[in-house]
């Protein structure tokens, strides 16, 4: 899979700055939120046939990196 930081794109002026898919108007959060609501990939795919499969892994590996990056401040 491509890096993705090749597919994550943010501009402030598409959806406010969101993270999101291709410059596309579709969000980080959009994908995370459909796949938590039990949303297959090729469900996903097949409401939105802009998306491919590598998009999607790259809304994941983006969430994962950014949580990764978290530090709790005590």
């Amino acid at each position: 899979m491509a890096e993705y930081q090749s597919i994550i794109t943010i501009n402030p002026q598409i959806r406010s700055g969101k993270p999101t898919i291709r410059g596309m108007r579709i969000s980080v959060y959009d994908i995370l939120d459909m796949l938590a609501n039990k949303m297959s990939f090729s469900d996903i795919i097949e409401d939105f046939p802009e998306l491919t499969e590598e998009d999607i892994l790259a809304a994941l590996s983006y969430a994962a990196d950014k949580e990764h990056k978290v530090s709790i401040c005590a």
